[in-house]
């Protein structure tokens, strides 16, 4: 993809986004309200994944390490 075409087809994807969310038929300042709620449910879906797949690979790792460090410890301590 040629960089001089790169802003032409991010006005193009926002086009698009504009004719699937009808919000090219808002007013300015409900396109603000609109585009800040969207904004910020991404945010939070974004942050929330980040953590939540943080916590499950911690668990993850340290349960892979019980298995190969230790066979004698119980497992299910690890997972409590």
């Amino acid at each position: 993809m040629d960089v001089k075409s790169t802003p032409r087809y991010l006005y193009w994807l926002f086009c698009q986004f504009e004719l699937i969310t009808c919000s090219y038929l808002m007013e300015p300042w409900e396109k603000v309200l609109f585009y800040s709620f969207n904004l910020a449910v991404l945010g939070l879906l974004l942050y929330t994944t980040y953590v939540c797949v943080a916590f499950h690979a911690s668990s993850a790792f340290q349960l892979l390490c019980s298995f190969l460090g230790n066979p004698q410890e119980n497992v299910l301590s690890v997972v409590k």
